[in-house]
């Protein structure tokens, strides 16, 4: 059974892969999981055929600061663990790639979806 959480997150997840459908991307996994490593919510082909490893952060309220700012140095570094693994199983290592963020607000009712393409580590 799903939690109301994860029902949520679920929600997140689904505008942002619309609203990147709606920008010429193809969705081509969701809830990729690397074992022992983590979860990629989103891998998507760009408009250009670039690799897309999306974090998908989704919020009701700004009490705890937008989306976006939930993605942290680790967990960036953990994505970019998993988007090698992901391309390594699949083959796709000729590919070029990034991370990008979409910050899914839900604080005023109607969808605000931001799009932060090649957050950097750092």
């Amino acid at each position: 059974m799903r939690t109301e959480k994860r029902k949520f997150g679920d929600e997140g997840e689904e505008l942002a892969a619309a609203f990147l459908a709606r920008r010429g991307f193809r969705v081509v996994a969701r809830n990729a999981r690397i074992s022992r490593i983590g979860e990629i919510d989103i891998v998507a082909l760009d408009p250009r055929g670039a690799l897309v490893f999306v974090e998908v952060k989704t919020r009701r309220d700004r009490s705890f600061g937008p989306p976006e700012e939930a993605v942290t140095p680790s967990k960036l570094r953990t994505i970019a663990m998993c988007a090698e693994a992901w391309r390594t199983g699949k083959g796709w290592t000729d590919r070029p790639w990034r991370i990008d963020v979409m910050a899914v607000d839900l604080a005023s009712g109607t969808p605000d979806i931001r799009h932060l393409e090649n957050v950097a580590l750092e």
